[in-house]
């Protein structure tokens, strides 16, 4: 497994595993569990969950998933910006720890950017640190103009990821923030990295999918794990997608490739929102 370097000096995988949608009774529970196992079975072991999802039920779900496995895994969960003051990061941190059955999260996330000061969220990611609850602590869906502003207070240099929505489709990080990020030597997370299955997969995918003997999402994923310094967070609840999203860390698109995936969907040429699912 491909691993990627965070600020901290630790490696993560550079291919890891989302549960947005888990637990929400789309699939049965135990292919959900079957899965995400599968997966840390093939060395996808960065697992990614957050109170919000299913509300806190995809955190116990992941749970029992690594239920005797937790040194296997470095585990991610995110706080809801509502909660992130200086008191209320903590509790979430303390109730995402019950329903996971770990003592330790390895990476915690203010889940986007709310009311609550970041001063008082990088205060409370710290104790936590301190107090051994998290290992290290990190952003979801924050703009450069925002991430200066983090970087402004107390150890708000310390973020360690800044997770965001990034895909073919969503190249809009390219413009400034990838570049931002690299500066600081800080990867970014890639969530919904094949737009949650909706990217088009006719055209340019089909045909480089046609030539590497791979389908258009497996193009479509290895497109983002292209980069070296972004981690990708596919979403899959069913054991047959998990291998085919493993097998898109072997696949290696050259410069024909890259120029055929341009042309149809082109590179920013300014300033973009950061946009959110």
């Amino acid at each position: 497994m491909r691993t990627v370097r965070l600020p901290s000096g630790i490696e993560v995988p550079a291919l890891g595993q989302g549960t947005w949608f888990m637990a929400e009774r789309r699939q049965p529970r135990s292919e959900e569990i079957a899965a995400l196992q599968h997966g840390i079975d093939l060395g996808m072991t960065l697992i990614d969950t957050a109170e919000m999802y299913a509300d806190g039920a995809a955190e116990t779900l992941v749970g029992e998933a690594i239920a005797g496995r937790r040194s296997e895994v470095f585990l991610v969960s995110k706080v809801y910006p509502w909660n992130a003051s200086r008191r209320g990061t903590k509790a979430a941190c303390e109730a995402s720890l019950r329903r996971l059955g770990t003592d330790r999260i390895d990476l915690y996330l203010l889940h986007w950017r709310g009311n609550h000061p970041f001063a008082d969220t990088v205060e409370a990611m710290e104790q936590l640190v301190d107090e051994g609850k998290i290992r290290h602590w990190g952003v979801s869906n924050l703009d450069v103009d925002d991430l200066d502003e983090l970087w402004g207070v107390d150890n708000g240099e310390r973020c360690q990821v800044d997770q965001v929505l990034y895909n073919l489709t969503r190249r809009g990080p390219e413009f400034d923030l990838l570049p931002w990020a690299r500066g600081k030597r800080m990867p970014l997370m890639a969530y919904s990295p094949i737009e949650q299955g909706q990217v088009p997969v006719d055209g340019a995918l089909a045909d480089v999918a046609d030539k590497h003997g791979a389908t258009p999402l497996q193009v479509a994923l290895a497109w983002v794990l292209r980069q070296p310094d972004v981690i990708a967070i596919p979403k899959s609840g069913r054991r047959e997608h998990v291998e085919l999203n493993r097998a898109a860390l072997d696949l290696v698109l050259d410069e024909d490739d890259l120029a055929r995936l341009d042309a149809e969907f082109p590179v920013p040429r300014r300033k973009q929102p950061l946009e959110m699912l």
